[in-house]
């Protein structure tokens, strides 16, 4: 062995110290990293502690904030609508109304009027409509979207289960139900006595509940302003003849509204006639009310 191939003392000594620091260096690093990401984690459990704890505190303040008189004015007006059997649709209507065929809902509570404009801005805080100083007038000017958002901080407030009704649901209601007199409009083949038209409305939606009630003790299903329903709009829907609480179809461009408006024509207000537009989409025409499931 040559003395190029043998390492002094002091070599050694320099090797075993280089790799004793290099060992507690990445000692060191591991540490710090573990310390980081522990750190890391602490902060976004604290965000997400503080996140929950900000989202209850508002939840309370809204719930605290609107009066029980206003959610007993929705709740108290909600009426039961026992399910059963009913002729969907019209032969006489328009396209998208064939054809007929009967359909099968469960039971369901529908609400007694559209939501109106002071309800509507005790639970949201601000009226969006375009005929303001009528608080018992129908809102207008809300979305499909809006809509969803007035639900679901008014399940929130009451721990109930709102929603919009379903068309079939809707035509089942405005028809009368199980009592239904076979009416052209909701309640009556005289337009005049149950709805507010283009014809009797002076251009501008009316307090709810002026007209007459239908079979089932429902105002303003006629009239006064269009309704949004659940449902994605399909012209050719009927064609499926979906018997059984049909929801509508999966997807679409648009969703329903029913029942006409104060600037509707009469023959467009019949309990048959369907509407479609956007669910982004609002104008002084629309509104809706609600429907009620058991928890």
């Amino acid at each position: 062995m040559t003395s190029r191939d043998t390492k002094s003392p002091l070599s050694s000594l320099k090797f075993l110290i280089f790799e004793a620091i290099t060992f507690f260096m990445n000692g060191i690093t591991r540490y710090v990293l573990m310390l980081l990401l522990s750190l890391v984690s602490l902060n976004v459990l604290v965000a997400q502690s503080k996140e929950k704890k900000k989202k209850a505190k508002k939840a309370k303040t809204e719930t605290q904030s609107v009066s029980q008189s206003v959610l007993d004015s929705i709740s108290g007006n909600m009426v039961w609508v026992t399910g059963g059997r009913f002729v969907m649709g019209s032969f006489s209507g328009e396209p998208d109304e064939k054809p007929e065929y009967e359909v099968i809902v469960d039971g369901f509570a529908i609400s007694k009027y559209p939501v109106t404009q002071r309800q509507w801005t005790a639970i949201m805080g601000k009226n969006p409509s375009e005929f303001t100083g009528c608080d018992q007038c129908p809102v207008d000017m809300v979305s499909w979207d809006d809509a969803q958002h007035f639900i679901k901080r008014l399940n929130l407030l009451t721990g109930k289960r709102f929603a919009l009704p379903t068309e079939a649901e809707w035509e089942y209601a405005a028809k009368g139900g199980l009592k239904t007199g076979g009416y052209h409009f909701s309640g009556s083949n005289n337009i005049d006595a149950v709805g507010w038209h283009s014809g009797n409305s002076g251009r501008h939606p009316h307090p709810v509940g002026e007209k007459a009630p239908n079979e089932l003790g429902l105002y303003d299903m006629t009239g006064n302003v269009w309704e949004w329903c659940q449902d994605w709009y399909n012209k050719n829907y009927y064609e499926l003849q979906v018997r059984n609480n049909p929801t509508g179809p999966s997807s679409g461009a648009a969703r329903v509204r029913r029942g006409g408006s104060w600037f509707t024509q009469a023959l467009n207000c019949r309990t048959s006639t369907r509407n479609s537009v956007k669910q982004d989409y609002k104008d002084d025409v629309a509104g809706f009310r609600l429907v009620q499931y058991p928890n």
